[in-house]
């Protein structure tokens, strides 16, 4: 087996274990500290976020020590391969910390080139594991899936989300224009789930106005791979550090949703 096709293997066993560490702390989460990130907005942190990511780190690191990790909670730590990780070990943290089901754990593996190879997301609520290698198509768990080919924007939902780092504006002009059209819209907190629901058609779309690299790579790899339309996440250089808008969904409709980012 090629070290690609392993470190695929890999991260489907690992988010499987972290997914069990992070429900453990769901089902017990009144008794989580919870912490808030620096600056505006509602960006919490708990001991469950750090302890799932320090799982993630602790076993690439055993396997593949020379690869760079670069994780929401602890930053970027540099390593002399040519594979990077991008892990957020829950998103949809506010979720978690209400009871509300829709959270997962996100991990992508891009390239020298910055190319994402491998996508895996997994809700452990659900057991339902979303995962991709480049060129091989999208799985939901064993199952191969497709986005949702529709012609029109009211024929399903549309996943939306936006930060409170964010003015209303940056998402209002776009609602307006989708509600309009005919279309309606869905947010549960964890862009990479809805990502996730984009690639396997339970959703029609999504879009938000900024997302972190570690909130979407996986996620937008599986909807490649399952035959969706996605943006260029990487126009801006450094999307690594600093992130991108997401605007994706099947080909028939993708023109229509990217015209009310102009409107």
């Amino acid at each position: 087996m090629d070290q690609l096709a392993e470190r695929y293997r890999l991260s489907k066993a690992i988010a499987k274990e972290a997914g069990k560490l992070a429900a453990d702390f769901y089902h017990n989460r009144k008794k989580l500290n919870i912490e808030k990130k620096k600056g505006d907005g509602q960006d919490l942190v708990t001991i469950a976020d750090k302890t799932t990511e320090e799982f993630i780190r602790k076993q690439i690191n055993h396997y593949y020590p020379q690869d760079t990790i670069f994780g929401e909670e602890s930053g970027l730590t540099v390593g002399q391969s040519k594979s990077t990780w991008v892990i957020d070990p829950i998103d949809g943290t506010s979720a978690f910390i209400f009871g509300l089901p829709s959270w997962c754990i996100s991990i992508a593996l891009i390239d020298e080139q910055q190319n994402t190879q491998i996508a895996v997301i997994y809700d452990p609520i659900h057991d339902e594991l979303f995962h991709a290698l480049r060129g091989h198509g999208a799985y939901l768990n064993e199952d191969k899936i497709f986005v949702n080919q529709v012609n029109s924007l009211n024929e399903g939902l549309l996943g939306v989300g936006i930060s409170t780092r964010l003015s209303p504006d940056k998402i209002i002009p776009f609602l307006d224009n989708l509600l309009h059209a005919g279309g309606m819209f869905v947010r549960n907190g964890s862009a990479a789930l809805m990502l996730a629901y984009v690639a396997a058609g339970k959703l029609i779309g999504y879009y938000e106005p900024h997302l972190n690299s570690w909130d979407c790579l996986a996620g937008l790899l599986l909807i490649q791979e399952a035959g969706g339309v996605t943006n260029n996440f990487k126009s801006d250089p450094n999307f690594l550090l600093n992130g991108n808008y997401v605007l994706t969904s099947s080909s028939e409709i993708y023109d229509t949703l990217a015209s009310f980012l102009m409107k």
